[in-house]
């Protein structure tokens, strides 16, 4: 891990970014009425493995990609205001979250903050079980429109994603 935050590079590469922008007319509407909730693990790289591109989906990460309060209000919103109608669930292998000990996490975070949790971070143990799990929270809630969603797993091993839903 790099000792220091990589931010003037970020805003170095910003820079040259600007001169060549070229999205102003996208608006935040997705083209493809298409919401992704998905790890937020570096190694997922949707561009790639399912071609959409900037403005094609709303795309939602967090730990282990799961259906949390915080996730289905980005849903509602996606749904509500700017016309999404469908939703995929993205899980995907060797993920950190997968048999880690809450405990233990729990642990690290007062030792290394001083701040003491009792936080829940989503650990699991099967992740083909956590994707339906979520998609059916996303299916039955109460909040969300009834639309099609999907569930997949990408293999961080190859790039393959395989649906499980």
């Amino acid at each position: 891990m790099p000792s220091d935050p990589p931010f003037d590079r970020l805003i170095a590469h910003n820079e040259r970014y600007v001169e060549a922008f070229d999205r102003s007319l996208l608006t935040a509407a997705p083209r493809t009425g298409l919401a992704i909730l998905t790890c937020m693990d570096a190694r997922i790289d949707l561009a790639g493995a399912l071609g959409i591109e900037i403005g094609d989906a709303h795309v939602i990460r967090n730990a282990a990609g799961l259906a949390t309060d915080d996730a289905v209000r980005s849903l509602a919103v996606s749904q509500q205001l700017l016309g999404t109608r469908a939703i995929v669930v993205i899980g995907h292998t060797r993920c950190g979250l997968q048999e880690a000990d809450e405990a233990d996490l729990r642990a690290r975070i007062e030792q290394s903050t001083g701040a003491s949790t009792a936080m829940r971070f989503g650990s699991f143990a099967d992740l083909e079980s956590t994707v339906r799990a979520q998609v059916e929270i996303l299916r039955r809630h109460p909040v969300l429109l009834r639309v099609p969603v999907q569930g997949l797993v990408y293999e961080v091993e190859t790039g393959r994603m395989r649906s499980v839903v």
